[in-house]
């Protein structure tokens, strides 16, 4: 039986593009045109994965997530949105998004991200499916550490040694970072080195837990319990026993989960839903968070007593753009990545690409240097990675970037050229690249629109 996809877009010829090419590599499609209409479809059918714009006519991107995890919680979700909005896209995998997609869409490169994302579901979903009492074996998600490399930067060395130094201890492990940094990762390393290693390793993310189901899926349940407990269901505790469990976004774990979660801490116990009797358990945890969980035990919405078991041992991460020496070294295992995904043979990237690599902000982190890396590829004819490849937000970065594209050591004047490249930027958006459009909006003739373009370096 197929895979099947619900796509959710206002754009109707998109959508229409988007099924045909699906159904043709033999995926079943279904279409909703508001968020709305996609959850009432949603209820009708389970899907393997959901393909949402993030801006939707009536909802929001992170609104339609949460109804999606609520309704088909094993549903992989796929956000499709603008370069621009990129950074703000990225927050929804706190909420249980698993990629993004930009536009424009190209038929290869959405090809690769609905299997990857479909696949890795599915090896998830197959983890917390097993019987807690079967033979406990090494996850695939275990196993696949492999596929990652350690970064080169000063910070990055720091790390493997913190991990190499807690991976034996059977500690608890807060690890913190921005989204796309490398969490899993990280956790994934620790299960590797540590005496648990032949043994289950569990991840789960809180962001795609839906309150009402997380404590069925991190607890299990017992038949009846509920309605739809139609049988036993042994929790991921159950699951990951003897070996370690990962709980990313913890910060996203609901106040009466949180006493479930220090209950299991303290008691090494834990009790399925409409149980009578506990189940002991023996299992590492290991957590993730891209909040300041110290802000969120003054708010009230994490325990500190929670918060002190598992802050045995801390990680930090450091976003990409802290760590430069990093980025070069992610680039070329992700360019080898996409030349496997996509077939092709690039071998490198030109010294244009690589400064504005070095340059651009990198607000997603590890996963959006990735997809740019991957969409680079496929866009290349030639055997090296050249500028046009990269998105225009690469290319011609905000004026709030730290480079400065005015020439001069007035600090006045480098403000006011600034403010004006940004004007500029903006109207071209605006009227979708149209040099005599945007003159007429900036109340300016074609030739001084040419002369700023020249000044401030704009590729238009």
């Amino acid at each position: 039986m197929s895979e099947l996809i619900l796509i959710i877009d206002d754009d109707k010829d998109l959508c229409k593009v988007l099924s045909t090419f699906l159904t043709k590599k033999e995926y079943t499609v279904e279409v909703a045109h508001t968020g709305e209409d996609g959850i009432k479809v949603l209820r009708d059918r389970e899907f393997d994965l959901v393909l949402c714009d993030y801006r939707l006519p009536d909802i929001t991107g992170v609104e339609a997530l949460q109804k999606i995890k609520v309704i088909n919680p094993k549903a992989a979700v796929v956000i499709i949105t603008g370069y621009s909005d990129v950074r703000t896209a990225v927050e929804t995998f706190k909420y249980g998004a698993s990629d993004y997609v930009t536009k424009p869409l190209y038929p290869d490169e959405l090809l690769v991200t609905v299997k990857e994302t479909i696949q890795k579901n599915k090896q998830r979903s197959g983890q917390l499916e097993k019987s807690a009492d079967s033979e406990p074996k090494t996850t695939k998600t275990a196993q696949s550490t492999d596929r990652f490399i350690k970064g080169s930067s000063p910070q990055s060395v720091t790390v493997q040694k913190h991990i190499e130094l807690i991976a034996p201890a059977d500690m608890s492990v807060i690890i913190h970072g921005e989204t796309g940094t490398g969490k899993e990762f990280v956790a994934q390393s620790i299960h590797k080195l540590s005496s648990r290693a032949g043994k289950p390793f569990i991840a789960i993310d809180c962001g795609a837990l839906p309150k009402e189901l997380a404590g069925s899926e991190l607890f299990g349940h017992v038949k009846g319990s509920f309605t739809g407990a139609v049988n036993d269901k042994a929790g991921s505790f159950e699951v990951a026993n003897g070996g370690t469990i990962f709980l990313d976004e913890i910060g996203n774990l609901s106040y009466e989960n949180q006493i479930k979660l220090l209950r299991v801490i303290q008691e090494r116990k834990i009790k399925r839903i409409g149980a009578n009797k506990d189940t002991p358990i023996d299992v590492r945890i290991l957590v993730a968070t891209n909040e300041d969980l110290g802000k969120a035990l003054k708010e009230g919405r994490f325990r500190e007593d929670l918060y002190h078991r598992l802050n045995e041992f801390k990680i930090s991460l450091l976003p990409l753009r802290e760590r430069k020496e990093d980025i070069l070294t992610f680039a070329n295992h992700f360019l080898a990545n996409a030349n496997a995904s996509l077939n092709k043979e690039v071998e490198g990237f030109s010294q244009e690409v690589i400064d504005y690599f070095l340059r651009y902000e990198w607000y997603g982190n590890l996963r959006e240097l990735n997809n740019v890396v991957k969409r680079s590829v496929l866009l290349t004819v030639g055997k090296v990675v050249e500028a046009d490849s990269l998105p225009g937000e690469i290319t011609r970065p905000s004026a709030n970037s730290e480079d400065s594209y005015v020439n001069d050591d007035n600090m006045l004047k480098s403000v006011a050229g600034n403010a004006e490249r940004q004007a500029i930027l903006d109207a071209l958006e605006k009227v979708n690249n149209n040099k005599s459009k945007a003159a007429a909006v900036l109340n300016i003739d074609r030739k001084t629109l040419y002369n700023k373009l020249k000044l401030y370096k704009i590729q238009a």
